[in-house]
């Protein structure tokens, strides 16, 4: 790995396709971008940049908080950084950021590695990993790094770009400023590196109660972007963590701990939602401050192509120090950046550097390399691209769907409050409700797949992922009967004691999957809404004198109704037409417009149905400030009794299928019971919702 003077890179060759997260991936890979990445195996700094090139050019991860249950919005990040991964050949690594342990259980560790599984994403070694003897999984853990967390602070700390702030975290918070009005410096930001140093270890050694100190990178407190307003980087926190238990009583903040995280463990592509987009600033800058430190032998690799600048007369040395003039503003405020950015600012493609200042250039950048490398990781991109080889954000825009929150404070509230009945409760937008619910891995991903990426921000209809389940569970799921409100229908010319098989498919397009029989008898149930004493206009089923087909068996026609001393229907009398049977030649003698179906009464399994639906009435439940509570849908959850077809007892749980002119439902997974099954409704069989809101 010699250093030379090359020339700065050919243009990319940008790809169209796709979406602007893989045009951007396919830049990078186009331009070599991954080149200065190394792996053992293992997550790593030093170590790690001491081995070979990473097999996997593309690596993406799912971060998440091991702070609660995942919902519907984390799907869509999970696929698409799986996705992407699995499409460029590359790494999905799942990590937990459990940096705060007031908050974090290794329940929420557990059901989140369950649910990832369970939407079919794997974090396994790739096949070209395999080729160079990683086996490892990519199952990682901030809490992994803690030690490698606190020296990088340290460094930052002996540069004089970090410090230990004293104030209180109200006094902070005032000082920081606002959107219209800079931030005032802490009265402790100026204390010495040695200071800070001591400070910083006493913090780590327990000798401080929680909010004495806090350790804060020093930046800009009058930047424009409030993140870059002194952020702090650790705070003290006497708790005790899952995973390290009392090691520990500092703990670095998302923000720090991310960034590093995602170079440790090589990620080339930081995938996250837009409302981090003001934070990849600071992203950017702590992992080009700890570059010398976290990429030592490419760090040093940079600095062997600066001294061939240096001594380079072919005109390259002076306009490698025009790729430095237009760096310039990464330098900060330390005396040796201070002294160069006085140097270099005069600079121009007009007034280029003279060859005294290039001595004075070269010589500045190579006394005191450290300071430098946020200036030089940006110079040197044209020769040597992501010279560094660390990781980059890119954001784009999260999953808002009508009718569902995804705020975890109100979805907890839901719960707490106990307006749904628990964490997977299948009205709640929780991945653990939906796959109660029934949802299927499958109709997820071709839901987030569908949507694309983009990075604005829209209103997706609920029924569109409706419609996304029923194009996936349609041609999988069995049919069966179910009467949900029975209502008996006696026939009247049937014998009593007669039993009549009837047949159907078990899927209307699959005959391979065989057929179902169900008895036809005396006394039946059809649905209570399937029979009107005086019918509407337009109402072609039951109602006295008129004519039905019953599914897969006769054509039936209503004679009268029973009633109690309140005048409620209780029974349904008609004749059979014997020469109707489905099936048979005069099947299609009597033409009816109407069709309803039917159980035997004696032959059914009673069970019990539960019909979800959404659960707020409004599209967007917290709109605007106001109580999302008050949007809750009353009729989110009704519970029948219902009559099913007898084999409906051999459904196990898990278990999905359509009952026919319903929609599709599944055998709730804790509550069924071996030959006593408990349903619930997935989804109807068309969106009821539009004609509602017509």
């Amino acid at each position: 790995m010699s250093a030379k003077s090359p020339s700065p890179a050919a243009p990319p060759d940008f790809h169209t396709g796709g979406n602007f997260l893989r045009t951007a991936i396919d830049h990078d890979l186009n331009r070599m971008a991954d080149e200065q990445r190394y792996w053992d195996g293992v997550p790593g700094g030093a170590v790690a940049s001491t081995a070979a090139h990473d097999p996997a050019r593309v690596r993406t991860r799912f971060p998440p908080e091991p702070n609660g249950y995942l919902h519907i919005g984390h799907a869509k990040a999970i696929y698409l950084n799986f996705l992407v991964a699995r499409d460029y050949q590359g790494a999905f690594h799942l990590r937990f950021d459990d940096t705060n342990p007031e908050k974090e259980e290794q329940e929420y560790v557990d059901g989140i590695i369950d649910i990832v599984k369970w939407l079919g994403c794997d974090w396994g070694p790739t096949a070209r990993e395999g080729e160079h003897g990683f086996a490892e999984p990519h199952l990682y853990f901030a809490s992994n790094y803690f030690e490698q967390l606190y020296q990088f602070a340290e460094y930052l700390i002996s540069l004089g770009y970090a410090y230990v702030d004293s104030q209180d975290a109200d006094a902070i918070r005032a000082n920081r400023g606002t959107l219209t009005e800079a931030g005032r410096n802490s009265p402790y930001r100026d204390r010495s590196a040695d200071e800070n140093l001591a400070l910083f270890q006493a913090m780590r050694e327990g000798q401080y109660k929680d909010g004495e100190h806090v350790l804060r990178a020093r930046l800009d407190m009058a930047s424009p972007n409030i993140n870059m307003r002194d952020p702090v980087l650790y705070r003290i926190r006497h708790a005790h963590h899952h995973r390290t238990g009392d090691d520990w009583c500092i703990y670095p903040l998302y923000d720090y701990t991310h960034c590093i995280s995602d170079a440790l463990e090589n990620i080339t592509h930081s995938l996250c939602s837009l409302e981090f987009e003001d934070h990849r600033p600071l992203y950017n800058w702590v992992l080009e401050r700890i570059a010398p430190v976290l990429r030592p032998a490419q760090f040093a690799l940079a600095l062997d192509l600066v001294k061939s600048f240096s001594s380079d007369t072919t005109g390259a040395s002076a306009k490698f120090a025009l790729h430095v003039r237009r760096a310039i503003d990464k330098l900060q405020s330390s005396e040796a950046e201070v002294a160069l950015s006085q140097l270099i600012a005069p600079w121009s493609e007009q007034s280029p550097p003279l060859e005294a200042d290039l001595k004075e250039l070269f010589a500045r950048l190579l006394a005191t390399p450290a300071f430098f490398a946020p200036l030089l990781s940006e110079a040197l991109d044209s020769y040597r691209p992501n010279p560094f080889g660390l990781s980059h954000q890119y954001e784009f825009a999260r999953l808002n769907i009508t009718y569902v929150i995804t705020s975890k404070r109100r979805i907890r509230q839901l719960v707490t409050d106990k307006h749904v009945d628990g964490w997977d409760d299948p009205r709640l937008p929780t991945l653990f409700g939906f796959r109660r619910r029934g949802y299927t891995p499958e109709s997820l991903q071709l839901f987030c797949e569908r949507l694309g990426v983009s990075r604005s921000d829209s209103w997706i209809d609920y029924s569109i992922l409706e419609a996304t389940l029923r194009e996936d569970l349609d041609p999988k799921v069995g049919r069966i009967t179910a009467v949900l409100d029975p209502l008996p229908l006696i026939i009247d010319n049937y014998n009593v004691e007669e039993l009549l098989w009837c047949e159907a498919p078990v899927h209307p397009h699959h005959d391979d999957r065989g057929r179902r029989r169900f008895p036809f008898t005396r006394e039946l149930a059809i649905e209570r809404d399937d029979f009107m004493e005086v019918p509407s206009k337009g109402y072609f089923r039951l109602y006295p004198g008129n004519r039905v087909r019953l599914r897969h068996a006769f054509v039936v026609e209503c004679t009268g109704c029973d009633k109690d001393a309140d005048g409620k229907i209780i029974a349904v009398h008609a004749n059979l037409l014997p020469d109707t049977r489905s099936g048979t030649p005069g099947a299609d003698s009597i033409k009816v417009k109407g069709n309803i179906h039917w159980v035997s009464r004696a032959h059914a399994m009673p069970c019990e149905v539960r019909l979800y639906d959404r659960l707020f009435t409004e599209p967007e439940p917290d709109a605007g400030g106001r109580d999302f509570l008050a949007a809750i849908n009353p009729r989110s959850k009704t519970v029948v009794s219902a009559l099913l077809e007898p084999d409906a007892s051999q459904i196990g749980p898990g278990e999905r299928v359509q009952f026919e002119r319903h929609g599709y439902f599944i055998a709730d997974v804790i509550d069924s019971k071996a030959g006593v099954p408990v349903f619930n409704r997935i989804t109807t069989l068309k969106d009821s919702w539009t004609t509602k809101s017509a």
